[in-house]
């Protein structure tokens, strides 16, 4: 991969639910200092309703949302399942399409 790849690198969501606001400052913090991600959106106590364990469940979550490049995603999917308090967590990644290219390139910046 050239060096003009890196800085055009597919930008894309990581989408991860939380037990709560502290774990997911925690790993968004982490995240970010480590450069697996450019930056993070917290969303706080959000209503989730699932199934789980044969039973419908309902409680509060958080949302953490993190912006990334394609190069770093599977690392950065391997740390939050590490930092992650849940058995089965939720962190799934939606491919940006477009984006401002100011932006996109930072993300691309702030993650090398």
């Amino acid at each position: 991969m050239t060096r003009e790849d890196l800085k055009n690198s597919p930008v894309h969501l990581i989408y991860v639910t939380l037990e709560n606001k502290t774990e997911a400052l925690e790993i968004a913090r982490t995240l970010v200092s480590e450069r697996w991600v450019a930056c993070a959106n917290i969303m706080d106590s959000v209503t989730s309703i699932y199934e789980w364990q044969g039973e419908v469940q309902e409680g509060r979550e958080c949302v953490l949302v993190a912006k990334t490049t394609e190069q770093n995603l599977e690392g950065a999917r391997e740390r939050i399942v590490q930092l992650h308090s849940y058995e089965c967590p939720c962190v799934v990644t939606i491919l940006l399409s477009s984006g401002a290219p100011p932006f996109m390139k930072w993300v691309n910046e702030q993650t090398r």
